[in-house]
């Protein structure tokens, strides 16, 4: 018998978290979300409650609220493009790992979904400046005290259609998703099967905590 997903989800008025959510709300499995936003989604579902709240770093207002949940969908996340690495640091590591420490203190048997990227360093020893980042946070996100922690590695995500926030520059690239589909099979997927995977992990998780595109594909099958 499947656990009912009780969720929090951030991100939601970006791209990735969007389309996490639209699976959430059509998923039979997830009975509630509640969803952390910086301003308003413009979302409104029985299943839904959302918070409005402008600083990630200090989550002391709204931290007994986030308390009652089995999953976390952490869908937020900043371009590496034209930052330093001391600001990419701060909006990428530190935000995420204050949030996961909130929630590990506020729930005990919950499942932590962090959306990395394809080609993330673990070794955080590289060359590439995002992908050492990404690499230390997913490091130091096994090491809290979560049920599971699973670092999504997606590449190319073809987005749903009819959601709003769907990145402008991807209509002139869209119409090549069923050729990169077919050429890069390990590199592409859709966001749909993004949100299912990340839904299907409370239930039907693999024991590997890195999840590649081709995981992520398999997993959204489940």
């Amino acid at each position: 018998m499947s656990t009912k997903i009780r969720a929090i989800l951030t991100g939601a008025t970006g791209m990735v978290g969007e389309g996490v959510l639209h699976e959430c709300l059509q998923h039979p499995d997830v009975e509630a979300v509640l969803i952390v936003n910086r301003k308003p989604s413009g979302y409104k579902h029985h299943k839904l409650t959302e918070i409005i709240h402008s600083d990630f770093f200090n989550l002391s207002a709204i931290e007994d609220k986030l308390a009652g949940y089995n999953a976390c969908y952490f869908c937020l996340g900043v371009s590496s493009v034209g930052m330093k690495e001391p600001e990419y640091f701060k909006m990428t590591y530190t935000l995420t790992i204050n949030f996961a420490q909130v929630v590990s203190r506020q729930n005990k048997d919950l499942t932590f979904c962090y959306v990395s990227g394809s080609a993330t360093d673990s070794t955080e020893q590289g060359k590439s400046m995002w992908a050492r980042v990404k690499g230390k946070t997913e490091n130091d996100l096994m090491k809290l005290p979560f049920k599971k922690v699973y670092n999504f590695r997606p590449g190319y995500m073809h987005p749903t259609p009819g959601l709003k926030n769907t990145l402008k520059y991807y209509k002139y690239i869209s119409w090549m998703y069923p050729f990169f589909r077919a050429v890069m099979p390990g590199f592409v997927s859709t966001l749909a099967e993004l949100g299912k995977a990340m839904i299907n992990t409370v239930n039907k998780g693999p024991e590997n905590p890195i999840l590649e595109v081709k995981d992520i594909v398999a997993l959204a099958k489940q």
